[in-house]
């Protein structure tokens, strides 16, 4: 797997409802939302865990632009929206490094860092 991140439209602010950056599969298998964990670390801080597409109850989600966005799957070419969900996680410029998980084989597929939210 294969995925590269980028500042997503819109500038951070003090809203709880911002989004931060994109990611977009570029390399890779389809993989089921359902054994997706991302994982964020905003400015080098504690990691957080976001929700994927159509989930809740994390204080970020994924926000589904791909191809498909009925098919429960992120597949290559596919581009999903990290989202603020009801909590302030980056009220200006800041950097994320993302950690992405298959939990099905309880591995890591892959680590982008430094990606600017601005």
């Amino acid at each position: 797997y294969a995925f590269s991140g980028e500042d997503a439209q819109g500038q951070p602010s003090t809203g709880t409802d911002d989004n931060l950056i994109m990611l977009t599969m570029d390399q890779g298998g389809d993989i089921n939302w359902a054994s997706v964990s991302v994982k964020l670390s905003i400015d080098g801080g504690s990691p957080i865990f976001c929700d994927a597409p159509g989930g809740e109850g994390s204080v970020c989600g994924m926000v589904d632009n791909g191809r498909d966005t009925n098919d429960q799957f992120w597949s290559v070419g596919d581009t999903v929206t990290i989202v603020e969900t009801g909590t302030d996680l980056c009220n200006s410029a800041c950097t994320i490094d993302v950690t992405i998980t298959d939990t099905r084989e309880e591995k890591v597929i892959d680590t982008t860092n430094g990606v600017p939210a601005e």
